[in-house]
């Protein structure tokens, strides 16, 4: 058993789709705060996006897109675990990203009762990141709840998006909900770092105070049964025109059931790949660096919704071919 100082910080990131994780992700691998950190990134869906716009890095970074990482693959997440503390030296830090539609309740939990990871690590803190912008239109998501309950730093997303009246009422249902967590509005999620990581922040008195049961209940979690998701992969390359168009006729149409959408593309005549963001109507696209040799191009597009019409769709993006 490791001491108390010896142990692994464990800093678990949470928020719901489209808020920043991954931006706040960034910044950490990119900031030169001393430490080498060690990454778990889990998505909802069967094509993995966001470890692609994770920035290069020297830091172990694993991916986990076979299920939600608060139900189907707690094992795995277990099973990583201990695949990485075999290199223990090789890292001071542990961050683990969980998808958008994650309860992190079971993500904590893992941490007090399996016996081997509480021996050898210790949870920092639980970051959430909440978007600004669209927060309200999914207050009532129990994941969403859950993620604002458990947090013991929230970071207030997108505060460039939003007049300062609509953020303080953000800022004061979130202090009714999670009186004790300290909350850090952001742009970009440019949190500082000593603000997020080695924080020591997480109480599990805290998480008891909020579910009695939390050491010794299942914490059953079901999704909404009208949310999933749909994932293409096209080697062909893509007109950006026509993608465009479509992605246009799609949000106008659709766009407070496309909770977030997000790309990997490979455009007709481009020696760069283009990343492709969403978040209901707000979209993003940008030339991103050229691709790599032992990389083959090819267009990898991820749609996350409510009641999606995966035939409708999938023939409006393979039209989008070039």
């Amino acid at each position: 058993m490791a001491s108390p100082r010896d142990r692994l910080p464990v800093t678990v990131l949470t928020g719901y789709l489209g808020s920043g994780k991954t931006t706040l992700l960034n910044r950490i691998l990119t900031h030169e705060h001393g430490l080498k950190v060690a990454v778990i990134v889990n998505e909802f869906g069967d094509v993995g996006i966001d470890n692609q716009l994770v920035i290069e890095a020297d830091e172990e970074i694993f991916e986990m897109n076979n299920g939600c990482i608060c139900c189907t693959v707690r094992g795995d997440l277990i099973r990583i675990i201990g695949n990485l503390m075999k290199r223990r030296d090789r890292f001071d830090h542990l961050v683990i990203e969980t998808t958008g539609l994650a309860d992190p309740a079971p993500v904590i939990q893992t941490f007090f009762v399996d016996e081997d990871l509480r021996d050898e690590l210790k949870l920092d803190a639980v970051v959430t990141v909440v978007d600004l912008k669209h927060v309200e239109q999914h207050w009532d998501c129990e994941e969403v709840q859950e993620q604002l309950a458990f947090a013991d730093v929230l970071l207030l997303n997108k505060i460039d998006l939003v007049d300062a009246e609509a953020c303080l009422a953000i800022q004061q249902r979130t202090r009714a909900l999670n009186p004790l967590a300290r909350v850090i509005p952001t742009c970009q999620a440019d949190a500082a770092m000593d603000q997020i990581l080695g924080v020591e922040a997480f109480s599990l008195e805290r998480a008891l105070a909020i579910d009695p049961e939390f050491l010794t209940s299942d914490h059953d979690h079901e999704h909404d049964g009208a949310v999933g998701s749909v994932a293409f992969i096209e080697g062909r390359p893509m007109s950006y025109k026509k993608l465009e168009q479509w992605i246009d006729r799609l949000v106008s149409e659709r766009g407070p059931d496309l909770f977030r959408m997000k790309g990997i593309l490979q455009i007709d005549g481009e020696s760069n790949r283009y990343v492709f963001q969403s978040v209901h109507m707000l979209i993003d696209s940008t030339r991103d660096r050229p691709w790599r040799e032992d990389e083959t191009p090819s267009t990898q597009f991820v749609i996350i919704g409510r009641d999606l019409d995966e035939a409708d769709l999938r023939a409006g993006f393979e039209a989008c071919v070039a």
